[in-house]
């Protein structure tokens, strides 16, 4: 049996169509979203967020966070709740969201503001043009009063932070390129033909 090259070509052209999609599913089932979290002074909510987000995204999330005006340190008492959910505390530091705004700077698929003052913020220009979000929670660094009420308010700051980076974390994959899309439609439109 002979084949034509009309025929060769048709199946060869299949093959990489199957190819192509198995390679396209693969790569978004294995792809790691970049989520830059942000506060005005990254000493606290931004911090418990990366560190939260770091240890239960998996592969799936890499969490940053930073400020727009840093403290430089980070607060005793997120500190404390990080080491309570037993979470790593390697690479946190209070960081200027300027690091993120150079060309060479990871690129962000989500970039969520944790406060209503670094929201009503002008940000700079993000590479790659995050999707982008509001996550207002209480400041329980701005509790005054005993120190149990203190760690208290942190408590449960913290853990209305975890409860809504879980939803976030176990959102399917094709609703988050979804959200993604904003960025990449966005792209579309500096795109020289």
């Amino acid at each position: 049996m002979t084949f034509s090259g009309a025929a060769i070509a048709k199946a060869a052209c299949h093959q990489l169509v199957m190819l192509f999609r198995y390679h396209s599913a693969f790569c978004m089932a294995n792809r790691t979203y970049n989520v830059l979290f942000l506060s005005t002074q990254n000493t606290a909510r931004s911090i418990m967020a990366e560190a939260l987000l770091n240890a239960v995204g998996g592969r799936r999330f890499r969490a940053f966070s930073a400020g727009s005006r840093p403290a430089g340190k980070l607060n005793l008492f997120a500190v404390e709740q990080i080491r309570a959910l037993d979470n790593n505390l390697t690479g946190l530091r209070s960081k200027s969201w300027d690091e993120f705004s150079t060309p060479d700077a990871p690129e962000m698929d989500f970039v969520i503001t944790l406060c209503d003052t670094a929201a009503g913020e002008p940000c700079p220009n993000w590479p790659g043009q995050p999707a982008t979000a509001n996550w207002n929670f209480r400041d329980p660094a701005a509790t005054q009063g005993p120190v149990e009420e203190i760690r208290q308010e942190f408590f449960t700051v913290c853990r209305e932070i975890k409860t809504r980076l879980e939803i976030f974390r176990n959102l399917p994959e094709d609703t988050l390129d979804k959200m993604a899309l904003q960025r990449k439609i966005a792209r579309i439109a500096g795109v020289q033909l």
